[in-house]
């Protein structure tokens, strides 16, 4: 049975929620392997709506564990805070198994973040102000917190004090902020201790024990392809690996063990934050795909920047990750127009270029070329097979999957959980 990673193909926000919500009830384990709760995902259970930033989608299907692996950053308070919003609403949230080795947020570290970005001013990167990148930062400078220290005062104490150093120079002698108190987060760190013990595992272990047994196990990336670390548009990023290998070191699985990699495009592009963006729209074309696809991030409230579909950037996505599928999502949002602007390669110093610029100042620069594809009106929310699509959509489903470089197989065309087209099985 097999291992597979699920994945935005663009800048996030493509629908990755209801893609592993249809998977759910095949998968046995759900894996959420790097960010925090600057991501979001949407999921539509029958006319009940639930907006979950940390815990893995899995936690909506009856039998799946969901898991948050070690590439994780937890802010506890808001891991709790969900937990506790979904119980209120009957789902039982007792399978989360949390890694002993994913490092806390805590509230220094967003203290930090909205400092920085506040002084940066025109040169902010548009965070969510939540964290994620200074935690980030100290995980790699061996000053990070991780879930387990909460268990071992003195050692939380140590790391406390030993972050704070730093810190609190910085925030009195550079920003003109207060000291933080070392007393006060280590009071309230460890007044997460007794509520997040019954959570932790060695997921690690669990997992690979998990494929090895053959259980199905789907690996959940939050943000998108082209806001990685290392394979996106630097520095307007976040500060992990959203793509395919990352899910190899943010669960502590190896390479060999991964099957299938599906890769949620939407059947436009949208982003949320500052950055390049060769086919966003900010005519009427932009505010009514804005509209019509309720384009406002799940975790940021902050209207998502919309434009046309680009083929440069899903043939990208498919090179990174190794794409083996497509999930194509929203395709019921295009409905209405006579004809759609598909962005098929870019202009760049008067070049046609169809592959994405590795140099950021070309990207910076790049001018959208389009092909006009033939639109359609009729309603295509309650197709079930590919057929009953109107012929256009299916034309512009073909041309995007030839222009995209893997097969297209499944169609949202609704938010609905049953608002699906299945072409290919994931399995």
């Amino acid at each position: 049975m097999p291992a597979l990673v699920l994945l935005g193909a663009q800048w996030g926000d493509e629908g990755k929620g209801k893609a592993t919500d249809l998977l759910g009830g095949s998968v046995d384990y759900v894996v959420r392997y790097q960010g925090g709760n600057n991501a979001g995902h949407t999921v539509v259970v029958g006319d009940q709506k639930y907006a979950l930033h940390l815990l893995p989608s899995g936690i909506l299907s009856p039998g799946c564990t969901p898991v948050i692996g070690n590439g994780v950053v937890v802010d506890p308070a808001v891991l709790l805070s969900e937990l506790s919003g979904l119980q209120e609403r009957g789902v039982d949230t007792s399978k989360l198994l949390l890694s002993g080795n994913a490092h806390l947020i805590t509230s220094y570290h967003t203290t930090v973040d909205k400092v920085t970005e506040r002084f940066l001013g025109k040169r902010k990167i548009g965070t969510t102000g939540r964290g994620i990148g200074p935690t980030y930062a100290d995980k790699i400078n061996r000053v990070g917190i991780r879930v387990q220290d909460l268990f071992d005062e003195s050692i939380l104490r140590q790391k406390v004090e030993a972050a704070l150093d730093f810190k609190n120079q910085m925030l009195v002698k550079l920003y003109n902020r207060r000291a933080i108190a070392a007393d006060q987060v280590l009071e309230e760190l460890l007044g997460y201790a007794d509520d997040l013990r019954g959570f932790v595992a060695d997921t690690t272990l669990v997992l690979n024990d998990a494929i090895d047994e053959g259980k199905v196990v789907l690996f959940e990336g939050g943000q998108g392809t082209l806001l990685d670390v290392d394979h996106g548009t630097y520095p307007f990023v976040t500060s992990s690996n959203p793509t395919a290998g990352g899910a190899c070191t943010g669960a502590g699985v190896g390479p060999t063990k991964i099957s299938r990699v599906i890769g949620i495009l939407k059947a436009y592009t949208t982003r949320v934050g500052a950055g390049p963006f060769p086919t966003e729209l900010f005519d009427e074309d932009g505010d009514k795909l804005r509209t019509i696809g309720g384009e406002r991030g799940v975790t940021t409230g902050r209207d998502r920047r919309c434009g046309w579909f680009d083929a440069v950037i899903a043939r990208y996505a498919t090179r990174v990750n190794g794409l083996t599928d497509f999930f194509l999502t929203k395709l019921d949002v295009l409905t209405g127009w006579e004809r759609i602007p598909v962005c098929v390669a870019y202009e760049i110093d008067g070049k046609r270029v169809e592959e994405l610029p590795y140099n950021q100042t070309d990207f910076h620069h790049a001018k959208p070329v389009y092909e006009m594809l033939p639109g359609w009106s009729e309603d295509i929310s309650k197709a079930k097979t590919f057929e009953e699509l109107p012929k256009n959509a299916q034309r512009y489903v073909k041309a995007l999957e030839e222009m995209s470089g893997a097969p297209i197989s499944a169609i949202g065309v609704g938010p609905g959980r049953t608002e699906t087209i299945q072409i290919n099985s994931f399995l």
